[in-house]
């Protein structure tokens, strides 16, 4: 910290170590491994940091490209490996200049490292490829923080998922509810154009939760 002002490095590193704490809670606690969670091939695709390096951070080790432009080249030739056009092959330099909304030179001088790009230029490409803002430009212990807080809440979807299941299987009327998709039918059932249809629904609704009780607590 330098006259009250943390340096932005350091906040990034604290946040990175705050969400692998918390992922890794998380693993532990669905019985995912944590290879899988952590793995760098995966890492890499998602947030454009090499894997060498995302090894490195999740090690607790500083480490990470400090240029933008390079940073920049870096992903960008990432993308190009991975986002691939649906016969499987790279974009060529036209289409992303199409794509982009820039001319084919700029594109090629982007791509080639012989131009700085501006913040515009990488929001248009990051548009093309369809990856999130600052996917290219973000330092990269805050992209990979990044990518762990997208994993975070995939394993705290399934968490929920989980113990939403478990509370079914120990209530009748909630696994009832699941199984026989009755909030769905009721809800189908209030866009029925008459009131007659409605209550007939409603009067089957009625006698099928009838059929099932909650425990007395």
């Amino acid at each position: 910290m330098t006259d009250g002002i943390e340096d932005p490095g350091t906040v990034a590193s604290a946040v990175l170590s705050a969400v692998v704490a918390r992922v890794t809670a998380l693993a532990d606690r669905l019985g995912v491994p944590q290879a899988e969670v952590f793995d760098a091939a995966r890492l890499s695709v998602a947030c454009g940091v090499p894997e060498p390096v995302i090894k490195k951070l999740l090690s607790g080790r500083p480490a990470g490209e400090p240029d933008v432009q390079a940073r920049f080249l870096q992903r960008l030739d990432l993308l190009r490996r991975t986002r691939l056009k649906p016969d499987r092959r790279r974009y060529t330099q036209q289409e992303i200049a199409d794509g982009a909304g820039m001319s084919r030179q700029q594109a090629g001088a982007l791509i080639n490292g012989d131009r700085r790009p501006t913040m515009e230029h990488c929001d248009a490409i990051q548009r093309f490829f369809r990856v999130h803002a600052g996917f290219l430009t973000a330092e990269d212990p805050e992209a990979l923080a990044g990518a762990l807080q997208r994993t975070e809440q995939e394993l705290l979807q399934r968490l929920a998922d989980r113990e939403r299941e478990a509370a079914a299987a120990d209530d009748p009327l909630e696994r009832l509810l699941q199984n026989h998709g009755v909030r769905g039918i009721a809800w189908r059932a209030a866009q029925l154009p008459t009131d007659q249809h409605r209550d007939k629904v409603a009067e089957w609704l009625d006698m099928l939760l009838e059929s099932v009780k909650r425990p007395e607590s």
